[in-house]
């Protein structure tokens, strides 16, 4: 049974610091929501033409180059940073990066998966596409992340890509000096089918888990990066090509070697 929460004629500054809280789980009738329904899950990730240019990222058991650093240290010297050196990062540092931020570690049926952050419900809302400028053996372009298949996908190329994301990110100039930019974007439906009106609140916390596991996983590699919430909602999504609605950006972080 849901209960009833009174909503009173609020500010605006209220309306936001109640997005904060959980009281709207009670008005939610959970028995109403498309899982309970019986709808079929949405899909572990977006779909791709099967014709589309894939590369292969290095395997978890096959990492050679990636360094072992101790976790309290890790913690302890973590800080965003804004300063990249002109080195570019390895195909098997940002195969370590991927993995370390979504990837599954073990797919439990066809809609559900745990992957290497948590997630409300694993449902995992989570997009990631790159905006890849200095790259070893990856040719310059926006990409976007497969967990399943721990490949990218090539979206699109862009001549200026370090122009475009300084200027969709209000003008931080530190994304043109990165090795790669990291965009993630929310699918809401996939929260939603779960949770209804009770999801947005958990896709922002889940964005957090995942940056925080990127700014852990860049000290192993001598890599800094900067979580980026300030950005140009339409310039963002425009540069990705999306539709904004069904999907758009929620987070950014650049990545370079230090």
């Amino acid at each position: 049974m849901v209960s009833d929460v009174r909503q009173e004629a609020v500010t605006p500054m209220e309306q936001y610091r109640f997005f904060l809280k959980d009281t709207i789980r009670r008005t939610v009738d959970f028995s109403q929501t498309d899982q309970s329904r019986g709808v079929p899950p949405p899909p572990l990730e977006k779909p791709y033409a099967p014709d589309a240019v894939r590369v292969d990222l290095v395997a978890p058991d096959q990492w050679k180059g990636i360094g072992k650093v101790d976790l309290l240290a890790a913690i302890r010297n973590r800080r965003s940073r804004r300063e990249f050196s002109r080195r570019p990062l390895t195909l098997e540092e940002l195969s370590f990066l991927l993995w370390t931020t979504q990837g599954i570690t073990q797919q439990l049926d066809s809609g559900t998966a745990l992957r290497t952050v948590p997630s409300a419900g694993a449902r995992h809302a989570l997009e990631t596409y790159l905006g890849v400028l200095n790259v070893d053996g990856l040719e310059p372009a926006f990409y976007r992340y497969l967990p399943l298949e721990h490949q990218l996908l090539l979206e699109f190329r862009q001549p200026d890509a370090a122009a475009k994301l300084v200027r969709a990110t209000l003008g931080q100039t530190f994304f043109a000096h990165a090795a790669v930019a990291f965009l993630w974007t929310a699918i809401p439906y996939r929260m939603e089918w779960r949770y209804g009106v009770a999801a947005h609140k958990v896709i922002a916390l889940d964005a957090g888990h995942v940056c925080q596991n990127l700014y852990l996983a860049c000290e192993a590699i001598g890599a800094g990066t900067c979580a980026v919430a300030a950005y140009h909602q339409e310039l963002a999504d425009e540069l990705l090509r999306l539709d904004g609605k069904d999907e758009f950006v929620v987070y950014l972080a650049p990545v370079g070697k230090r």
